[in-house]
């Protein structure tokens, strides 16, 4: 992907509670050009209001969530369910990439029937699982 080519995305949206995981997922998307813009937001309520904050200007909406399942008070799930009942224009052009340390089937399963999740990864973030995206 370090060929020079334009990024894939204009905006990303990094949703994790782990300062460890968001710092090195940001390196990884940026050090091969991944996308133009990464925001990270430390809670699903904190990535919620974000994008809620765009509706002014949906050109800053992102065009893919990487989303964690395991946060404290929301996890990846609940935030799911909430970004669901978001307005549609905020969701319109957004796929979400579940991007967990959780190796559980339940979770694969449930995360991978969802209708905005587009992939389940495991951490770390790679640049081949960019790639694949």
């Amino acid at each position: 992907m370090a060929d020079n080519s334009e990024p894939k995305f204009n905006n990303v949206l990094l949703v994790d509670d782990n300062e460890i995981d968001n710092f090195i997922n940001e390196k990884v998307i940026s050090s091969v050009g991944f996308a133009n813009n990464i925001n990270v937001k430390n809670s699903a309520d904190e990535a919620l209001d974000f994008i809620r904050s765009c509706a002014s200007d949906l050109s800053k909406l992102p065009g893919l969530i990487f989303l964690d399942l395991n946060m404290p008070i929301k996890d990846g799930f609940a935030f799911l369910d909430d970004y669901d009942k978001l307005d549609s224009s905020l969701k319109a052009d957004t796929k979400i990439v579940v991007l967990s340390s959780s190796i559980s089937p339940e979770d694969i399963g449930k995360a991978s029937t969802n209708p905005y999740v587009l992939k389940y990864i495991n951490k770390p973030l790679s640049e081949k699982y960019l790639e694949a995206i």
